[in-house]
């Protein structure tokens, strides 16, 4: 049953404003009309995924919920429902609350449709870009278990462990980032508009400058003829890398090489395989059969060489083989995650074993990713000044062999 927006006289005159659920807008203009309100306009919510218009206008548009309130939304909703609410009334009740016009929409079509007997499930899955198939596989789970208020509080306790590392690990890169924006901003600034001044300077001198500042010199008249080519090809490299990222072989191949860098590389396969531990044990705790919880995992995975292996991993299991021996097989995948899925296949605690090993992997990113900051910053600054300080000797050491040439 589909829900409509609309705008109404009461008895005394005043302007309501709300949302109904009819069959269509006849009915729901009828509805209001035995409310003793006077319909002025009755509009149909619309239901984000559907149709090519709807898509369309998804481009330029929002998502409802950002990470952060949809972890927040899922932990209102577990906690009427664990209070003995029905589904349809906390729904209502998360609608009427809602602040933002375009949640409270969304929160009344869902209601609308489990009105109409459609699973929860079911109505989550008709807005995709609010719900991906992890979610709503979970919510399906939960509702053929009979307990979807502690699945959706699970569901609600790993959205925010997910939001708390993806935040950790960007305050931690945060600073480092913006030193080393600011101190390439700064170096560009030096040579193209105050080492050319110096160079006007001592052009009219026909004694040789010392081979600190010539190089500055050429440096500068190279920012100041080519600077702009510089940054096109930087800007056209940038464009090309993205448009080639498209293409799945070529994608797979660079996350496999990315894996392989240093540091950064062991961060990256650190933060995806917490990631698919913690959503492999919370799909396998809430009853998903484990090769639909594999699959609804991998699919999590934003490196694609690691989410190739899952799905590697995902045929090996269905031809019989135990996930801790699949995953074990696929070396990109730390050896901690295999150890704790063959511990949690010995007891029979396969849910709880893998989440230790998404809270050690989590834990052990958040640690590195501090380390390696703590060490980046005073390197930039230093890196930064030492820069700064060759652009002004360069300047200087003229200025000085002046002086001796006066004497």
């Amino acid at each position: 049953m589909p829900a409509f927006r609309f705008e109404a006289l009461d008895a005394n005159g005043k302007t309501v404003n709300g949302l109904v659920d009819a069959d269509n807008a006849k009915a729901a203009r009828a509805q209001l009309r035995a409310q003793a309100l006077v319909p002025l306009q009755v509009d149909a919510v619309m239901v984000q995924g559907g149709g090519k218009s709807g898509a369309s206008r998804q481009l330029f548009q929002r998502r409802v919920f950002n990470p952060t309130a949809l972890s927040i939304w899922t932990r209102q909703l577990a906690g009427l429902v664990v209070a003995g609410l029905p589904l349809e009334r906390a729904l209502t009740a998360l609608a009427d609350e809602a602040e933002d016009p375009r949640q409270s929409e969304l929160v009344a079509h869902l209601r609308a449709e489990v009105n109409a007997g459609s699973p929860f499930a079911r109505a989550l899955s008709s807005s995709p870009r609010e719900f991906d198939e992890v979610y709503c596989g979970v919510v399906a789970a939960g509702e053929q278990s009979g307990q979807l208020g502690t699945v959706l509080d699970k569901l609600a306790t790993d959205l925010e462990e997910q939001q708390a590392l993806k935040s950790k690990l960007i305050g931690a890169t945060l600073y480092p980032a913006i030193v080393s924006v600011f101190a390439v901003v700064i170096v560009v600034a030096l040579l193209v508009f105050v080492v050319p001044q110096v160079a006007q300077v001592f052009s009219s001198s026909k004694r040789a400058l010392p081979m600190l500042t010539q190089f500055m010199l050429g440096l500068s008249a190279f920012m100041q003829n080519w600077g702009w080519l510089l940054g096109l090809l930087l800007v056209a490299g940038g464009a090309g890398l993205a448009v080639a990222l498209r293409n799945e072989d070529f994608r797979q191949r660079f996350d496999a090489g990315w894996l392989e860098l240093p540091v950064i590389g062991r961060l990256s396969r650190g933060y995806n395989a917490a990631r698919f531990a913690g959503t492999l044990a919370m799909l396998a705790g809430s009853g998903v059969p484990i090769l639909k919880a594999l699959q609804a995992a991998a699919e999590t995975l934003s490196n694609r060489a690691m989410r190739a292996d899952a799905m590697d991993a995902l045929v090996q299991v269905r031809e019989g083989a135990p996930l801790a021996s699949a995953l074990a097989a696929k070396k990109r995948f730390p050896g901690l995650l295999s150890m704790f899925a063959r511990l949690g296949e010995q007891t029979g605690q396969l849910p709880q074993m893998l989440q230790r090993a998404a809270q050690q992997l989590s834990t052990e990113v958040q640690r590195k990713a501090l380390a390696i900051a703590t060490v980046l910053e005073p390197l930039l600054i230093v890196s930064m000044g030492l820069v700064v300080m060759l652009i002004v000797m360069s300047v200087m050491m003229p200025i000085m062999q002046m002086n001796t040439w006066v004497k």
